[in-house]
């Protein structure tokens, strides 16, 4: 599974909101986009979830270069808004979604079961009674959702925003161990430099397009990365 883009250009009115961005994302691999605020990180995402009209080309090819037919696409967003004061559980929502029985007749035992093993895959079977609202693991359940079916792209939007120390390592933990055991390709938008540095394969640095990519320590190190984050004193 490859994810290639080229040349995408995206336009708010008069506003050119993303210009020329190109990359590449393979399987088994983590490709971590940074940037300044308002650099077009969001913009991108948003072309490649079909939610903005875009020109250029993205495309997603088998690894002999053929085009792939039934792509599934996981997202998980930097938040997501809901009720909190409401009484749903996880396993109310994850059924919802895994399941056309409406919730409010009760979970079957297959979906039950369907459940679990999605919590399984990010290790949080632990919160199936919990209250959605309450969850300081929320992300984690949303990649459990992101991951069922078994998507071939999986697009991770900032998914640890508000998260403490030790959900964010565990998270990313997750992230990477599903990278090397399922070869998955793994796109993620990422302030944490330090999350980068360790759990990026490449890294595309966006200022209204792509300036730089790499290996995290030659983007990190390149002019244009002190340009972003120094001399204009940009924040990730």
């Amino acid at each position: 599974m490859l994810l290639e883009v080229k040349d995408i250009q995206v336009y708010y009115g008069a506003i050119h909101a993303i210009k020329g961005v190109s990359f590449e994302v393979n399987e088994g691999e983590i490709v971590t986009l940074i940037g300044a605020n308002g650099a077009g990180k969001t913009t991108l995402i948003r072309a490649l979830l079909g939610q903005v009209e875009y020109k250029g080309v993205i495309r997603h090819l088998t690894t002999d270069g053929r085009p792939a037919a039934d792509v599934r696409t996981g997202y998980v967003p930097q938040q997501l808004e809901f009720d909190r004061s409401s009484p749903v559980t996880v396993t109310d929502f994850m059924a919802a979604s895994l399941s056309r029985r409406p919730v409010f007749l009760g979970v079957s035992k297959k979906t039950r079961e369907k459940v679990m093993g999605a919590l399984a895959r990010t290790h949080c079977e632990k919160l199936c009674r919990r209250a959605l609202g309450a969850l300081s693991e929320l992300q984690r359940v949303l990649l459990a959702l992101a991951l069922t079916p078994q998507p071939d792209l999986l697009i991770l939007d900032e998914p640890v925003s508000g998260v403490d120390q030790n959900g964010l390592e565990s998270f990313y933990q997750t992230v990477d161990e599903l990278k090397r055991t399922n070869h998955m390709a793994i796109l993620l938008v990422s302030h944490d430099l330090d999350v980068v540095r360790r759990y990026a394969d490449r890294v595309a640095l966006m200022q209204g397009t792509i300036v730089r990519q790499g290996d995290p320590e030659t983007v990190f190190d390149s002019e244009e990365f002190a340009q972003v984050f120094y001399t204009r004193g940009g924040h990730v």
